[in-house]
């Protein structure tokens, strides 16, 4: 026995690291477990009702309505292939013909009608629709318009007047005290849309879940649609003479069109 004295049962004393490193971990109480539990419940359901909204569009239609929209978008892909048909087959007139020349100028001709109905220059009719958009509340801004725009022009929508106006690739909307402003000019509710085109095709962009329709309504306006088997456009604008293009010339132009 020596005259050492010893405690068996006590535990080495803890260094100063070592306590402040237990001091630095947090330490989560039951309330901050459940609001962390809340938060993430509340974040999926938030990711579900996204997703379920992206994938609403079609899957929201009914059977007959997506054929619908199928035999459309196969009757577009047919017109666009009988076009390229079409302009091959002048192509080829244009180079092979004898009368070269008159088989030109009646070329020439064609598109000048073609491209003076795009560009606005000539008045047009044929088959489409009518939109009458109103705007009770005073609620239907410039972006709205434009959407309605956008969904014509993708529903192949060829002429188009909007008012008294003939609206082009160069058109622009904005916003303004009493109504809209369309290139320069106020316009003011109900806005009234004389369009040229397939109207089963028109009919069905406009009024798919989500589709323009949609965003008017949303933005406390009214709409009609109402198909027409003869759409008179007489609106026309003036085509200004270009400042900075000029035509490629001739050969040039060959050039590309055989690439």
């Amino acid at each position: 026995m020596t005259g050492e004295h010893r405690r068996p049962d006590s535990a080495p004393e803890p260094s100063p690291w070592r306590t402040l490193a237990r001091a630095a971990v947090p330490r989560a109480t039951r309330g901050q477990l459940l609001t962390g539990v809340l938060c993430a419940v509340l974040g999926f359901a938030l990711v579900v009702q996204v997703q379920a909204n992206r994938s609403e569009g079609l899957r929201s239609l009914r059977q007959d309505e997506l054929v619908r929209i199928l035999d459309d978008v196969t009757r577009r892909a047919e017109e666009l292939q009988d076009q390229v048909t079409a302009l091959r087959t002048q192509r080829t007139q244009l180079t092979n013909s004898s009368d070269s020349e008159r088989a030109a100028r009646e070329a020439a001709a064609e598109r000048a009608v073609v491209q003076g109905i795009l560009a606005g220059r000539l008045p047009a009719e044929g088959p489409g629709v009518e939109l009458v958009v109103t705007d009770p509340r005073g609620e239907v801004r410039a972006s709205t318009l434009y959407t309605v725009l956008e969904e014509l022009r993708n529903a192949g929508a060829e002429a188009i007047q909007l008012g008294d106006l003939r609206i082009t690739a160069s058109s622009y909307i904005v916003d303004a005290v009493d109504g809209v402003e369309v290139d320069g000019t106020l316009l003011e509710p109900p806005y009234r849309w004389l369009v040229i085109g397939d109207p089963d095709t028109i009919t069905t962009a406009l009024g798919i879940p989500g589709g323009a329709l949609a965003v008017v309504r949303t933005a406390g306006g009214t709409t009609s649609v109402t198909p027409r088997e003869r759409v008179e456009i007489t609106a026309v604008r003036d085509v200004p003479r270009p400042t900075w293009a000029t035509p490629v010339p001739a050969d040039e132009a060959a050039a590309a069109a055989d690439d």
